[in-house]
């Protein structure tokens, strides 16, 4: 009898014949009693299987995409094969003397540093998320001892941020917006004591409104002795056209999946580099790179650090396809932002005549419709036209967000829209709201793989096995 580690019928220490393996040395409760049972199939056969379930799946390169507070613009192909580049994919994590990689992410802090104007950057966070968290936690380490508990989030925030402040153990304190859907003064000035350590903002916010009186609200929190953090989920907006330390604020988390084009969705990766200004540059975690003139190396010796957030540095490989994008964009970053918010506006003034537009005021990189009324009338919801649209080859909208917005539908074009593209949606927006029947919708998609399913029985317990699909 042969180990499974013994040379049979050759030299490659594969056991090709039928004769069984000792297994004596391995538990019995980890050794299967039956066959797997894998289908016997040509490799013709695998690659069609794999071919038709890609197929299967929505993307961008595949139709149109308007996710709202996403920003799930177009990938340039270049940024794929530049991160696959040996040299960068088959380098060891912990290569500390790899010179060209971190002279590539040296840079990458320097360029980020100037297009949000704040004085220091990490690149370790692994997401949006993630550096939102990191932003709470040097917030939470640089206030100390000194008594501050609460952190101010307007209700039109990301559902990540309160979350990400209650995990570094503050106080949420929520604030109502006023009726042009922005931060209301008089409600932050209700709130403000000397327990409050921050607020976190988005500005653009959550209903694609710029927030026209952010440099006031700076000067009520500097003055109370409080930090502004800036949630860069709609960074793509203002690009070029102003940044988080013009507005004021102390601490900002970037999404480089969003705003530099590299991939977006699917659970990662992601990159959420954090940007501070001087005051803040000792507590970031540590290491952050650096250059002393001669090397670029990883320096540790961050006096007021909250430590590492991630194991090894950064997803490198985003960080690259981050960094070829700013360079091949250089001063046309604006560009992105003006034709983000172009579209928007088109698609705004366009489909405000088919469904309630909540806030008519000129908005930013995306805008909240609501189905409020068509429910009321024709008892066709926000999720009704989301799944009307998956049959026509366009990715829903976010829909029943903001929560301020009821039946709301998030849109975002983004700046890689044609107007051909738009005005096709436009056109189907029109269809469905106009033409269609609520017992029509009530039972879209037809044409999708997966019909109808409990989506918050979906969100908590996903079948990962595709049984019952």
């Amino acid at each position: 009898m042969k180990t499974i580690f013994e040379k049979s019928n050759g030299s490659d220490g594969i056991n090709l014949t039928d004769e069984p393996c000792d297994l004596s040395f391995i538990d019995k409760e980890f050794i299967r009693t039956e066959k797997i049972g894998l289908p016997q199939i040509g490799e013709l056969e695998v690659m069609r299987h794999y071919k038709e379930l890609s197929d299967r799946n929505f993307c961008i390169e595949k139709g149109f995409y308007p996710l709202g507070s996403c920003t799930m613009k177009y990938n340039p192909k270049v940024n794929e094969f530049l991160a696959s580049l040996e040299g960068f994919q088959n380098l060891h994590p912990l290569s500390e003397d790899s010179q060209g990689t971190l002279e590539l992410m040296y840079n990458l802090q320097e360029l980020l540093k100037k297009i949000t104007g704040m004085d220091a950057v990490t690149l370790q966070p692994a997401a949006g998320a993630h550096g939102e968290l990191t932003g709470m936690m040097i917030i939470k380490k640089y206030f100390e001892g000194k008594n501050r508990t609460k952190v101010i989030i307007p209700d039109s925030a990301h559902g990540t941020n309160p979350a990400s402040a209650k995990m570094c153990g503050f106080d949420i304190i929520e604030i109502k917006s006023n009726e042009k859907g922005q931060v209301d003064l008089d409600a932050l000035k209700a709130v403000l004591d000397e327990s409050v350590a921050a607020i976190m903002m988005t500005n653009p916010n959550t209903l694609g409104i710029f927030e026209e009186n952010v440099l006031e609200i700076s000067k009520l929190m500097h003055d109370n002795g409080s930090l502004l953090y800036y949630d860069g989920a709609n960074f793509n907006a203002i690009m070029g056209y102003t940044n988080p330390k013009l507005m004021g604020f102390d601490v900002v988390h970037l999404n480089l999946h969003k705003t530099m084009a590299t991939p977006h969705g699917g659970g990662g990766p992601g990159a959420g580099p954090v940007c501070v200004t001087e005051q803040l540059k000792s507590y970031l975690p540590a290491p952050i790179v650096d250059f002393d003139g001669k090397k670029y190396f990883r320096n540790y010796n961050i006096e007021n650090s909250i430590g590492a957030v991630k194991s090894f540095y950064g997803n490198f490989g985003v960080l690259i396809k981050a960094y070829a994008y700013i360079l091949m964009m250089g001063k046309n970053l604006k560009y992105a932002s003006e034709n983000a918010v172009l579209n928007a506006n088109y698609l705004k003034e366009k489909l405000k005549h088919i469904l309630k537009l909540p806030y008519d005021v000129p908005c930013m990189h995306e805008f909240v419709l609501s189905a409020e009324d068509l429910k009321k009338e024709k008892n066709v919801s926000a999720l009704n036209i989301a799944k009307g649209l998956m049959d026509e080859n366009t990715h829903p909208p976010t829909i029943y967000f903001p929560l301020i917005v009821h039946e709301a539908m998030m849109i975002e074009p983004t700046e890689s829209e044609t107007k051909e593209k738009m005005d096709e949606f436009i056109n189907v927006m029109t269809k469905i709201v106009q033409e269609t029947s609520h017992e029509k919708l009530a039972n879209a998609p037809y044409t999708t793989p997966v019909k109808r399913v409990d989506e918050t029985l979906a969100a908590r317990h996903p079948d990962l096995n595709g049984i019952g699909l």
